[in-house]
């Protein structure tokens, strides 16, 4: 996936997300396995309908997928998500070391 195809508005939703602890849990919880809202909600000292909340925030932004079973829905991390994040994160560190790189080359002509 090349950076370039990731839109501004992805980006600010994939990090919006990313930025509560909860989600960040959540996002880890369900990478390896899909688990159900109800026993997601049972790992936290929260009500039922704000862990479904966050699991609607982190599906909105791409970084998992829900799906039914019987009754229960079933939350599953989306890996290609989190790779997009990956490689944005490595393309901003490659853009700040070829600056940093080019400042000691300023700094070291005297």
């Amino acid at each position: 996936m090349v950076v370039d195809e990731v839109t501004d508005a992805d980006i600010d939703a994939m990090f919006r997300a990313l930025a509560d602890s909860t989600r960040r849990d959540i996002v880890t919880r369900v990478m390896d396995e899909g688990i159900s809202v109800s026993r997601l909600a049972s790992s936290y000292e929260m009500s039922f309908a704000a862990v479904q909340k966050h699991v609607a925030v982190l599906q909105a932004a791409g970084l998992v997928s829900k799906h039914r079973n019987g009754r229960e829905q079933i939350v599953r991390g989306d890996v290609a998500s989190i790779h997009r994040i990956q490689e944005l994160l490595s393309h901003f560190e490659d853009v700040w070391k070829k600056r940093a790189f080019r400042m000691s080359g300023v700094l070291n002509d005297d």
